[in-house]
């Protein structure tokens, strides 16, 4: 039924492991890419180095971005994509541990269209991301240049 797909940038493998069974548990999301830093992150959605042969009009319906990686934080990730005409829409939550007010208002600034952070008990965790998967993947409606 729904062909779009989800890219996770996370290095925490018991976060990923929790995102990945709650997306799982929804079913609604045919394929969920994953990538464990920021420099990854750009190559996955710029077509380049690894994901060279990857097709950019594949774009993901929407990146679930940490903001505590290696190489580049979620941040720097964040800002290059809306500086980028090719991925300047492509919604982007930033799924965070941290509840920092200079990390939330900074990702707002630099065109985060949400800002959730990650609830510490597994549970709430999953649910939480049950939730953000069901939203982006079915509820919300992306502009028909960035599908």
């Amino acid at each position: 039924m729904n062909h779009r797909k989800l890219l996770l940038v996370e290095d925490d493998a018991q976060d990923l492991r929790l995102t990945l069974r709650a997306l799982k548990r929804i079913n609604v999301v045919n394929e969920v890419d994953v990538v464990g830093d920021g420099a990854a992150a750009l190559d996955y959605l710029f077509c380049r180095n690894t994901y060279a042969q990857r097709s950019p009009a594949d774009a993901p319906a929407v990146v679930l971005l940490d903001i505590r990686l290696p190489k580049l934080s979620g941040l720097e990730v964040l800002e290059q994509l809306r500086q980028d005409t090719r991925t300047d829409k492509i919604p982007v939550v930033m799924l965070t541990s941290s509840d920092e007010e200079q990390d939330i208002l900074r990702s707002y600034d630099l065109g985060a269209n949400s800002y959730v952070r990650k609830p510490l008990d597994p549970g709430e965790f999953t649910e939480a991301v049950a939730q953000l998967g069901l939203y982006w993947m079915l509820l919300n409606e992306p502009p028909k240049s960035a599908e």
